[in-house]
């Protein structure tokens, strides 16, 4: 009898830390991140096809702030949906977008094929069609959204940035390819300020490049902050890793912060 009580003792502790980390009620398996994320809104493109994205909404009449989260190469999947809630748990309307309208990769070259196939005039529009939806929410601020994105998302942050003067602050998680001349930014100095998370042990995205890229940003004035993880390479920052601890969690509660205090 001893054993039985000790081991349902541990198994609703695993349960109960199961549904901290994930944010399910207590006895819910805990979501598979590569699979397609939840689509819960819709709206038009600019061609008339019929987009579809996850709106995480805090609890409160509001209105609050917005932030448009764009996921990585993966496409939209479940990952990007519960980082989209737990950001959303701290005050924001999150609206977790999807560039490839519907397309979710499991594997690298599929994900590669999915981002260079996909043509960039179309993500541009669909995610400007996200930030403008997200802009006409009854529960959404719309003078103070932003735009954050991971990996292939961060990318697409820092150009949505450059296109729409009327973001309130652009967040880059680790955003391959950042430009490197001032003259690549394009409206970025007319919207809000700029924080860039990368690795300095990131494969793909040299410190060269990161530094670069802020010495454009210095010389057209914009502000920002742009902070280097030592101990992190690329995509540190997942579902399963923002709220466990080290780099990962730190980085986390920065970009939290960091909008909490732009877009307040």
């Amino acid at each position: 009898m001893k054993k039985l009580k000790i081991y349902g003792w541990m198994l609703a502790g695993m349960m109960t830390i199961a549904s901290l980390v994930y944010g399910q009620a207590p006895g819910a398996m805990a979501p598979d991140p590569m699979a397609p994320g939840r689509r819960n809104v819709s709206f038009p493109a600019s061609d008339g096809t019929t987009l579809s994205g996850y709106l995480a909404v805090p609890e409160g009449q509001g209105p609050f702030p917005g932030v448009v989260m764009i996921h990585e190469w993966w496409g939209l999947n479940e990952d990007t949906t519960i980082l989209a809630d737990a950001l959303s748990r701290e005050g924001f309307v999150v609206l977790a977008a999807d560039a490839f309208r519907g397309k979710v990769a499991r594997e690298a070259a599929e994900a590669r094929k999915q981002t260079t196939e996909t043509p960039p005039a179309q993500i541009a529009a669909d995610l400007d069609a996200a930030f403008r939806f997200l802009a006409s929410h009854p529960r959404v601020r719309r003078d103070k959204i932003a735009s954050l994105g991971f990996c292939f998302g961060g990318t697409q942050s820092m150009r949505m940035g450059a296109r729409n003067p009327g973001l309130a602050a652009v967040v880059i998680f680790y955003g391959g390819g950042p430009f490197q001349n001032a003259a690549d930014l394009g409206n970025l100095d007319k919207a809000g300020p700029v924080l860039g998370i990368y690795g300095e042990k990131d494969q793909g995205i040299p410190v060269e490049q990161v530094r670069k890229f802020e010495a454009a940003l210095k010389e057209r004035g914009i502000r920002y902050t742009i902070t280097l993880y030592p101990d992190v390479g690329h995509a540190f920052v997942k579902s399963t890793t923002y709220n466990r601890g080290g780099s990962p969690e730190q980085a986390w509660k920065q970009a939290v912060a960091f909008l909490k205090e732009n877009l307040r």
